[in-house]
């Protein structure tokens, strides 16, 4: 078994949380029920979310859309916001990043959009400790196609024995798992630092 020399972090519910009652809460603000309309209204339109996060969709045209067909009249910056300041960072898991670092060079893999970057995580410290972040509307396309994850083993120069990737989302890493790359299902950070220590990373 080769060393482990990398390791691919997935962003939202492993090193970060998201809560969307959080945005709904701040959305009923500017209308009444407007919250638990825009759940249901991104819950039968995926395909938004998708071509935001493939960045096929610019902020502005996303967020005019939405503010379109949910009858909404506001800024985009201020519906951004609130979009967006639905994070809390999962700090236990952040703190041990320093020592992982000084064995193995860290990866992020996040389906994601700017919005999101630019109003919400995009200004944790914690970022830092990674060597470069794989970002889905960047990349342009989205966990679990195949050609993420293609994209991503394309930049490393590592053999894919060589590196770990860690998801909370069990299609996600099934995905990564059919290309032959090692995987970790994040459930919990406990879990997560003993399953580390099967592959003889220890902090």
């Amino acid at each position: 078994m080769h060393s482990i020399k990398a390791i691919i972090f997935d962003l939202g519910n492993v090193l970060i949380n998201f809560d969307w009652s959080i945005a709904e809460k701040n959305l009923d603000r500017i209308k009444n029920n407007l919250g638990e309309e825009s759940r249901k209204y991104f819950k039968h339109h995926p395909e938004l979310i998708t071509s935001l996060e493939k960045g096929k969709l610019s902020d502005n045209e996303f967020l005019d859309k939405c503010k379109e067909e949910l009858e909404v009249k506001c800024a985009n910056e201020y519906l951004a916001k609130i979009f967006s300041e639905i994070f809390t960072p999962n700090q236990e898991l952040i703190d041990i990043l320093p020592r992982l670092k000084q064995k193995v060079e860290l990866y992020l893999l996040s389906n994601t959009n700017s919005i999101h970057r630019d109003y919400g995580w995009g200004d944790y410290k914690f970022l830092s400790y990674f060597k470069r972040l794989f970002l889905s509307y960047e990349i342009g396309y989205v966990k679990p196609e195949k050609e993420i994850f293609q994209f991503v083993e394309s930049e490393l120069d590592f053999n894919k024995n060589e590196f770990i990737y860690i998801d909370d989302i069990v299609e996600y890493i099934g995905a990564a798992k059919n290309i032959g790359w090692n995987v970790i299902h994040f459930r919990n950070n406990e879990k997560l630092f003993a399953d580390l220590s099967s592959y003889g990373i220890n902090f």
